[in-house]
Formats: C-alpha cells, structure tokens, sequence
C-alpha cells in the first residue's frame, strides 16, 4: 500500500488531529502487516501552488500500476488534475479528514466543489472520518453511497484527571486560529471574570500570527492576560500533562468533522463544553445513563458558550454528574485498532475490485 501524506505530519511543531490520524493509521497498518510506502508531498497544501502540483504529480507517476493508494484528502481533493488521470491504473482510496467544499468562501466554493468532486468520483473508495463528514459528502457530490466508508478516529487509555473542587482549570487545545473559534473563547471568558478561573490554550502560534497578535491584546484589555495562557503546542507526555490537570475542555471551534480533542479529553475522564459543530456531538457521545458528557452551545454564539462555562463554574451539581457521565463515556472510547481495522477493509476491497 502507498500512502500519500502532506509533508510534516511527524512535525511536532505542528501538530493536528489530521497529522495525529495519518500516523496512527499508517503505523497501525503496517502492524498488522501491510507493507506501507509512505510519500510525503512537499508544499503548502492549505493553499497550493504549483510547485506543491508538481511534487505530487512526480510521486504518483512513480507509483506502479495497479497499486493501492490512500491519499489523505487535503492534497486529493485539491488536485483532480494531478490524480484523476491516474484512476485507471491505480486504487486510489482517499481519506477525508474534513470536505474542502463544506463550507469555502462564496467566490471559491463552486471551484473547490468542481475540483473536490472530481477527485472523489474517481476515488475506488473514500474513507470519512465521522458519519456527519459522510453525510456531508453524500449531500455534495453525487457519490454512491456504498462507495463511503466512516472510519472514526480511535483514542489511547489514559489515567483519569485528577481535578480540582472548583472546576476552574479550563483546557483549550487547537491550534490558535479563527477556526477554533479562540476569539469566541476570549469573549465567554470575560463574562466570567467574577468567578475563579484560569484558561491554557495549547496549541500552535504559527498558523495565523496576525490573528493571534490581535488575540493577546484583547485578553490585556479585558484584563484576562493573566488568566489565559499561550504556551504553544504540546505533545507527548507535555500534552498528558495537560489534559491530567485540567477540569474542563473548552472548544468554540467554528467546523469540526469529528473533533480527536473531546475524546483525548474524554479517555482522561475530562467533560467537555464546545460548540455543536459537525460530528464534535458523534465524538462527545453519552454517558451509560444517556447523559452527555458535557455541554454543546450553538456555534459562533460566546454568550452562549459563557453561559456554559458559568454553569459550570457555578454548578457543584452540573459538574459531578458531568464528570461521572464523562468517566462512563471513557469506557466505551473506541481504539486506534479499530480505525486501522476499518481502514484495512477498505484497502483490501479497493485492491480486489
């Protein structure tokens, strides 16, 4: 099997649920025997250019025919002219960690649907990382429904959090961009400036440096720079570290497919107040009693979601029932092995086909 991957999803200065997932699924694959030729093509692929056209290309001519290729769907799906003219001769599968044409600006959306869409139509499979992402798809494209697998990401046991009695250890992490919503955050957290609290935000700083310049001036001037910290991604046992002292996740993101975070959190015994965003509900779930583990506010909404959080804050009750639903979720969190396991079935029909 070849996978074809976005250079760096190794990098630990960029970390990411998409980077996190290829790894795993790959080095889960070749576990369970597979031999897996990992292609790593070079360039920007947010914002393609050229050069990063003319690197894929160079890697998919050398691949021989009649071979099996998981392409992480970043690339694929913006490159039909690279990929399309390969189905013939090769199994393309591609992975879809969120559909590029879910929701692009006005004056690109019909392009990035056209280009998108191609690719997928080509595809002998695609694999969805949630079943709100292959709803999505099968609302975009005319694709046969058979054709569209759900493989969600899976989640390492972890020891429980120990917490704290008042809750007030909130935990953000995503990368610090407009896409997770961190100004939404900033704004709830100002409404709670009355009850005892202190934010850390992991995640990376390089993405949108702009974005998060204007960020840091708005915590000094509601006088929450010194109660929302920017350390910077985390990994590893800095990452366990993280999750093991906190009391809360926070996640105001404005799209989701899934969302690796709230299970992370979850597997630590950790309740969740997020935004209702795609498949963040399939990842937050219930509790054996039907209760979820958390709270999910409207998107976009941070009078919302500072409700939430002084619920929380506020509510000894709220926060041992969601605490004792977050620790019955954690038994039933779904492992890597079973990602892998589907993603295997996948590749094997898309090679016997």
């Amino acid at each position: 099997m070849h996978a074809v991957l976005p250079d760096g999803i190794d990098d630990p200065a960029r970390p990411s649920g998409g980077n996190v997932y290829d790894r795993r699924v790959c080095n889960g694959l070749a576990s369970e025997g597979w031999v897996v030729h990992e292609h790593a093509a070079r360039g920007f692929w947010v914002r393609p250019d050229e050069r990063s056209f003319a690197a894929l290309a160079g890697i998919v001519r050398r691949i021989p025919d009649d071979a099996v290729v998981l392409l992480d769907g970043l690339l694929a799906s913006a490159a039909p002219d690279v990929l399309v003219p390969h189905a013939h001769r090769l199994r393309l599968v591609v992975l879809v960690h969120m559909p590029l044409g879910h929701s692009p600006p006005d004056d690109e959306a019909q392009d990035v649907r056209v280009r998108e869409g191609a690719v997928l139509a080509a595809a002998a499979s695609v694999v969805a990382t949630s079943e709100w992402c292959r709803r999505r798809l099968l609302e975009l494209y005319q694709l046969p429904a058979d054709r569209i697998h759900v493989a969600e990401p899976g989640v390492d046991a972890a020891e429980l959090a120990t917490g704290t009695t008042g809750g007030g250890a909130l935990l953000c992490v995503a990368a610090v961009t407009f896409g997770k919503g961190h100004d939404l955050l900033l704004e709830a957290l100002a409404t709670s400036s009355n009850l005892p609290w202190h934010c850390v935000c992991v995640g990376s700083l390089d993405r949108d440096p702009a974005f998060v310049e204007r960020l840091r001036q708005r915590a000094v001037d509601a006088g929450l720079d010194h109660r929302v910290e920017f350390p910077g991604p985390r990994t590893g046992v800095d990452l366990e570290g993280s999750y093991a002292a906190a009391d809360l996740l926070v996640l105001a993101s404005r799209a989701e497919t899934y969302g690796m975070v709230v299970t992370e959190a979850l597997a630590h015994g950790v309740p969740v107040v997020a935004a209702e965003v795609g498949g963040l509900a399939e990842a937050l779930g219930h509790g054996r009693g039907g209760t979820r583990p958390g709270l999910l506010v409207s998107p976009g909404d941070a009078h919302a979601l500072g409700a939430a959080l002084r619920a929380w804050l506020a509510d000894a009750e709220l926060r041992k029932r969601l605490r004792r639903a977050a620790r019955e979720r954690r038994e039933s969190l779904s492992r890597w092995s079973a990602t892998t396991s589907v993603i295997a079935g996948v590749l094997a029909g898309a090679a016997h086909d």
